[in-house]
């Protein structure tokens, strides 16, 4: 079992993370023990969270996740998938 999960910092900034136990990484984040960058973030709230049945499923989309902009990342959360997937198309285009 794998999470790709996104963090709200207490700066509005996202973080992304991929953990197999969801509870004890959020517990690491809250307390100074997660990633450097949400230690001088805190609090961080979770605003997201995507299961898979693997842990190297959860790291792939988290990886995927992170290279995406504020606005997609906002619309992922939201459940806004209709502005997803325009957000995709633009991204997209501006690559070609």
């Amino acid at each position: 079992m794998g999470y790709m999960y996104i963090l709200k910092c207490a700066d509005g900034s996202y973080y992304t993370g991929s953990t197999v136990n969801l509870e004890r990484r959020l517990w690491q984040h809250q307390n100074g023990e997660g990633a450097n960058y949400t230690k001088t973030r805190l609090p961080v709230e979770l605003v997201y969270y995507e299961e898979y049945d693997r842990i190297d499923e959860a790291f792939y989309r988290e990886k995927q996740v992170q290279g995406w902009s504020r606005k997609k990342k906002e619309s992922l959360i939201k459940g806004n998938y209709k502005d997803l997937k325009i957000l995709a198309k633009k991204i997209w285009k501006k690559q070609v």
